[in-house]
């Protein structure tokens, strides 16, 4: 596979996954108003990935359309980061995962908004504004929650003890990052890690947790090597397209 490609799967990977991940939360959140904030950022990210997914099937030699490239691949053809996968343990957990995302996903627009590709310009200019949404209410909502009960504060902490292995790979070069870096086409990812690590250590010190130290990190989900979680979101997120092939409304 074209290594550009790849590189436009994993940016809108990474939206389609963890939108499909908030979107279990319809129904469930723990008060009706979180509960339509995080579908209504489901819908946000999902939109993120459909307009990269339609500008991958507008390039020349691909004979695809945006619903075959989110919902009939198989897990090794995705190239979304581990952390986005990973389940809701609870309400805290979400948000945690979501802010430590949301905190990379604004670096990393910031810089596409600067991208010499005039499409992939467009979109990140368009889809900055929710992100910088994403981020305000993420993180706030973890200063809220550290800074909360002593038991918001303790889920809070379990949680980013517990995401916090998947947060290397972001900052890591996938083989095909690398093939392009001398193009221009993907971003050094590696220069926004300090500044990234800044904005986390600040609200997490505002929510009174504290950081991991020497953990080991995990990695794969670039490349296409998933956890188990994978699976279980693709058997949901596939099942329509595949029990009905190319059905329609």
């Amino acid at each position: 596979m074209d290594v550009k490609i790849k590189y436009l799967l994993h940016l809108a990977d990474n939206p389609l996954i963890l939108g499909q991940r908030l979107g279990e939360w319809c129904g469930h959140g723990p008060v009706l108003e979180q509960d339509i904030a995080l579908t209504n950022i489901s819908l946000d990210l999902i939109g993120q990935a459909r307009l990269l997914y339609q500008y991958i099937a507008s390039l020349p030699g691909q004979h695809t359309h945006e619903d075959a490239l989110a919902m009939l691949r198989y897990e090794n053809e995705y190239y979304n980061l581990l952390l986005v996968e990973q389940a809701n343990k609870n309400f805290g957990h979400t948000i945690m995962r979501q802010f430590l995302y949301d905190a990379f996903n604004l670096l990393q627009y910031e810089s596409l908004t600067s991208h010499p590709d005039p499409q992939l310009n467009a979109i990140a200019v368009k889809s900055l504004k929710e992100i910088k949404y994403h981020y305000r209410y993420s993180s706030e909502w973890v200063i809220r929650l550290g800074d909360g009960t002593e038991e918001s504060h303790a889920k809070m902490q379990v949680a980013i003890n517990e995401l916090w292995r998947y947060t290397g790979e972001m900052f890591t070069l996938a083989d095909y990052e690398s093939a392009l870096l001398a193009e221009g086409v993907a971003l050094d990812i590696s220069l926004i890690q300090p500044e990234w690590q800044q904005r986390v250590s600040a609200v997490a010190a505002q929510a009174g947790l504290k950081l991991p130290e020497g953990e080991v990190m995990l990695y794969g989900g670039k490349e296409g090597r998933h956890t188990e979680q994978m699976g279980y979101i693709l058997t949901e997120l596939q099942y329509m397209q595949r029990t009905y092939p190319q059905m329609t409304w």
